[in-house]
């Protein structure tokens, strides 16, 4: 166990099967929170749940009534939800002429309407358990641009402001609401991309998944002074190149 104990904690976690989901759901599974995963592999999200005693429940992000059937699910499990992980995303690589509107649209609609629908469904419950945290997963693409992945950047960005508006509307509520930004980090969705991207950052590597699980850990048990605020955990990226002359 790690420092305090999150027995009283009691999340939803979405995009829970595998990556960064996967690694918080261990992480915080093991420092005594009551975990739900939630995603749409469900082989893989069944078994992570089976290994470290949590709940899997599918749960397509885009879709409103499986997000009500999610938390009533959880609130009769668990007795209550006192946390949301906003995390579920896809990433999609096409500059602003090649992306398509197909496209466009699917990515908006599960990185940041998904998000959206979490906030909208999971934070009554949170209030009614009398107050918690939601953190969503944004990106250093919800802070500066990227070629090539307009869609995506598009999407962080919102994530980014949408959190900002549901930490003031949550307020009242004893709520919570933090987004967290990954660099480079090595997970299933960054498989395809060259690891020499991160050649120039200060600290010249991919991120793991288990070193975002701990700041998650530090946002739903920490960091009990902040909301509305961004967490960075990119190596340095976003502050520039280590460049030699």
């Amino acid at each position: 166990m790690n420092g305090t104990s999150l027995s009283g904690l009691k999340v939803i976690i979405t995009g829970g099967a595998r990556g960064i989901g996967a690694a918080a759901g261990r992480l915080l599974a093991a420092d005594g929170a009551r975990v739900m995963l939630t995603d749409v592999l469900d082989e893989e999200g069944a078994a992570l749940a089976r290994e470290i005693g949590a709940i899997y429940r599918r749960l397509d992000v885009t879709d409103a009534a499986q997000w009500d059937a999610a938390v009533a699910a959880a609130e009769e499990a668990f007795g209550g939800v006192t946390a949301l992980f906003n995390n579920a995303g896809v990433l999609h690589f096409g500059s602003v002429t090649e992306c398509t509107p197909e496209d466009y649209r699917r990515v908006i609609d599960i990185n940041l309407t998904g998000v959206f629908l979490g906030l909208r469904t999971v934070a009554p419950a949170i209030a009614r358990a009398g107050g918690g945290t939601i953190v969503n997963t944004s990106s250093t693409a919800g802070l500066q641009g990227y070629g090539g992945l307009a869609a995506y950047v598009s999407s962080k960005w919102g994530v980014r402001g949408l959190t900002k508006a549901a930490a003031l509307d949550l307020a009242p509520d004893g709520i919570r609401v933090v987004s967290l930004h990954p660099g480079p980090i090595r997970t299933p969705m960054t498989a395809e991309m060259d690891e020499s991207i991160a050649a120039t950052q200060p600290i010249p590597r991919f991120g793991e998944a288990d070193e975002v699980a701990r700041m998650v850990r530090f946002l739903f048990a920490e960091a009990s002074y902040s909301t509305g605020s961004e967490f960075i955990i990119d190596g340095g990226a976003v502050t520039g190149q280590v460049l030699q002359f």
